[in-house]
This record gives structure tokens, sequence and C-alpha cells, in this order.
């Protein structure tokens, strides 16, 4: 069983932390026993906003938590519930999703402000490490299917800040890099507290490709996306059969 369910808005958890504990928490620990009784496994997800960015190192599976936020509380209380509730349990961390085939995420958001010429503020003082979904969902099978149990680290291998991502997703998509603006992430006033540094490794074996390998495949598709309506439009204009070819003139 896949839980992919949850509550995502990190904010809105800061008002609505009662909601969101029900969501996060307590829904996951209930589809982890009812698995349990049946003797099925379930994959679980957590995040980095469990940890508090005070280590000064990327984090593994075995630091302590210590979340900033009701997200990243109902996250922690998640992990503990789930692994409690069923043995056959893995609870996956992972952080900063981007995809070519959601366009609700950060990678999505700053290629549509560059296309338009606009500035784009990004934090530049918040270090994670951004995660290919695809990548996300290959690993997160290999291992349900590998019987993998317990915590586990997957992100793209690697790390930056949010401004460093947006000058990254520009250069592959060859955008402006230049008009990626890097703020302080107090600036934009989000109601809750994001901690500095939490990049995500792990001590439990590498699976997940490299962030730079990860952002050139995304562009890739971003890229053959652009194309595909050009494509369609002159496959339109082509006859439906090909013209019969006459045989030359010899006279």
């Amino acid at each position: 069983m896949v839980n992919a369910a949850g509550w995502v808005r990190v904010d809105d958890a800061e008002s609505a932390r009662e909601p969101c504990l029900a969501a996060n928490a307590e829904g996951a620990v209930r589809l982890a026993e009812a698995c349990a009784a049946r003797s099925l496994p379930v994959i679980g997800y957590s995040s980095d906003l469990v940890f508090d960015g005070g280590a000064g190192r990327p984090y593994v599976e075995s630091d302590p938590v210590a979340p900033l936020n009701a997200y990243g509380e109902s996250k922690a209380l998640a992990e503990a519930g789930v692994l409690g509730a069923n043995p056959q349990a893995l609870m996956i961390r992972t952080a900063a999703f981007f995809s070519p085939f959601d366009p609700y995420n950060f990678a999505h958001h700053v290629r549509r402000t560059l296309l338009a010429g606009e500035r784009l503020h990004a934090a530049e003082d918040l270090v994670v490490s951004p995660t290919y979904v695809p990548d996300l969902v290959d690993a997160s099978l290999d291992l349900l299917l590998d019987g993998e149990t317990g915590l586990r680290h997957l992100a793209s291998h690697g790390q930056a800040s949010w401004a460093e991502f947006a000058r990254m997703v520009a250069r592959a998509l060859g955008l402006d890099e230049d008009l990626v603006v890097g703020v302080p992430g107090a600036s934009f006033g989000w109601p809750a507290a994001r901690p500095a540094h939490v990049p995500l490794a792990t001590e439990r074996g590498r699976v997940m490709p490299a962030l730079e390998n990860a952002i050139a495949r995304h562009a890739a598709l971003v890229r053959e996306a652009e194309f595909a309506p050009e494509a369609e439009a002159l496959a339109d204009l082509m006859p439906a059969e090909p013209r019969e070819r006459r045989p030359p003139r010899l006279s």
C-alpha cells in the first residue's frame, strides 16, 4: 500500500493544526494499522521539515527530529506512529518536489516567470535537496518490492538554495538566470517557520540520481512538451494520404 495522501499546505497548517494532524498523522497511522492487520506493507511520505536545520550538514535517517512548524510536527508524529503500528512500514523523507507533469511546483513557476521576462525572487538562505518526482516514484516502488522497512531518505543527490535551484533550472531550459533574484527567506513573510539548512543524505545506500542529472532530464521533457503542439500542427497540415508518385516522362 502506498499512502500518497495528506495535508500539504505548510503555511495553512499554522492556523489549522488539528486538521493537519488528523490528515498527516492520525490518518496515516490508521492506514498503517489496517495494513498491519492484513500483513500488508505500507509506504508513507514524510518531509525534511521534521528537522530544525541546525545540524550544519546534510541530515541522515538517524538524526533526531525537531520540527519548527505544525506541518513538520505532523510528519514527525506520522513517522513514529506508522513505524510503531506496522513492522512492514517504510517511511520516506523527501523534499521540494519538481516534475514536468505537474504545473504546481517551483520549477514550473521558474519557467513560467522567466519566460514572461519577469524577475523571480527566491530564498538564497534556505538550503534543500530538490527531488525529481519520476525518480522518487521509481525508487519508492523498488524499495517496496525489495521489502525495505523503517526510515529512508529519498531526494535527488545534492543540495541547493531555492535561488540556486532556480538558476539551475533556468540554465537547463536556456532561460535568463540573471532574472533570478536571491533574497532572505524571511522576506516572504511565511506564517510557518522554515529551517535554514535541511539537505537530505542517507546512511542506508544512495539510490537517487544526482540533482544536476535530474534537472537535465526534467528540462528535456519540458522542451519535448513545448514542441509537441507544433509537431501536431504540422501533422494536421500534411495530406491524409501520400500523393501517387508518377514515373518521369521519357519523351
